[in-house]
């Protein structure tokens, strides 16, 4: 166990850190709207260090959330979570991120959804430069129905076109005058 004066020299330690902190310029933003629904705030934003509550990163909660973790119906953040979500790790029903996985739609580098876009897209339907679906298109695919370089199912170009994404794939028909 540490003795009185160990204790007493690591709050020094510590005073003298928080201190550092409070004059940083990486403080932190909290603000929270005065305006609320069902006890949770309309606008909440929560970026940075906040010293004062112990938080080495900012966690938003509210109904348009903006923060280095945001959990809202539009969350935007390091890690969003909500209904509409972009930022590095999105997860939401639709979804823009790095890393992004979505319930209907999801966009980003690897894109995880029912409809997914992206460098690397998993889901229903996807498509990128590597996709893996029920429907895919791109450079490298695997799936049940595919639009790639070495497969052209008609059933995946029909898909695509369907849903307007017959130029996504390069399978629009061109119309010669």
């Amino acid at each position: 166990m540490a003795t009185p004066r160990d204790l007493e020299k690591r709050v020094h330690e510590l005073e003298a850190e928080v201190a550092k902190l409070r004059g940083s310029a990486f403080r932190g933003v909290r603000y929270r709207s005065a305006f609320e629904i069902a006890g949770i705030p309309f606008i909440a934003i929560a970026t940075g260090v906040d010293p004062a509550k112990g938080e080495m990163r900012g966690h938003a909660k509210g109904f348009i959330a903006i923060g280095d973790i945001a959990t809202g119906v539009i969350a935007l953040g390091g890690l969003a979570r909500g209904i509409f979500a972009l930022g590095g790790l999105a997860v939401g029903v639709v979804s823009l991120g790095g890393l992004s996985i979505g319930a209907l739609l999801a966009l980003g580098g690897l894109a995880i959804g029912g409809f997914a876009l992206g460098g690397g897209a998993i889901g229903h339907t996807a498509a990128g430069g590597g996709a893996v679906g029920e429907y895919a298109c791109g450079g490298g695919v695997a799936g049940h129905y595919v639009v790639g370089p070495m497969r052209r199912d008609p059933e995946a170009v029909a898909h695509f076109a369907e849903y307007g994404l017959d130029s996504l794939c390069g399978t629009s028909v061109r119309r010669r005058y």
